[in-house]
């Protein structure tokens, strides 16, 4: 004896609803899962994480410090050194300068004073007289190539006394260049 049994088949009206209600949950679930993922770009983008700075141990910061700070280093004191003498330099010619125009200055208050002196007594020099005095007491006038040779002489002999007061203003300021120096290695003011 064979003991099969087969249930009576289903009608399809059993059937049907537990298909509709399978395919409203799959439908459903399909539309949720489609709004879940259509901002699925814009996340990602939003999500996606970029690394805006690195962290880097002490110890190895230390050490590209000091690799950095022996190679920039020489070249950083050569260059100061450079500015300290350039600054050295640029001070020595400002003294110079003012050398110069202290200098100048005093020749100009000489210069305006002889121009009042000769404006109010004629032409005075320090050879003694006026032109007039030494050609018309017995002094010969100076014909044209004489005057001419003695005026060449006096403006050389101007020329020598400005080349010898501006030498003497170097001197007077190289003395006192050289008092700073010593003031400034000594300590103490040099006499």
């Amino acid at each position: 004896m064979n003991y099969n049994y087969n249930p009576p088949p289903p009608s399809f009206s059993t059937l049907l609803p537990p298909l509709h209600s399978s395919l409203n949950l799959l439908s459903s679930s399909l539309s949720l899962l489609d709004s879940s993922t259509s901002d699925f770009p814009r996340l990602s983008s939003v999500l996606k994480t970029v690394r805006h700075y690195e962290l880097i141990p002490q110890p190895t910061l230390q050490a590209a410090e000091a690799s950095l700070r022996d190679e920039i280093g020489p070249f950083i004191e050569l260059l100061l050194e450079r500015v300290d003498k350039e600054l050295e330099r640029k001070g020595r010619r400002v003294e110079t300068l003012k050398a110069r125009c202290e200098l100048n200055g005093g020749r100009l208050s000489n210069y305006n004073r002889e121009q009042k002196s000769g404006a109010g007594g004629g032409m005075q020099k320090k050879g003694g007289g006026t032109k007039e005095a030494r050609s018309g007491s017995g002094g010969k006038r100076l014909n044209g190539e004489a005057a001419l040779r003695a005026k060449v002489v006096r403006q050389r002999k101007e020329a020598l006394k400005y080349s010898v007061e501006r030498l003497e203003m170097e001197v007077a300021q190289k003395e006192r260049e050289l008092r700073m120096r010593l003031e400034q290695q000594g300590g103490g003011p040099v006499l």
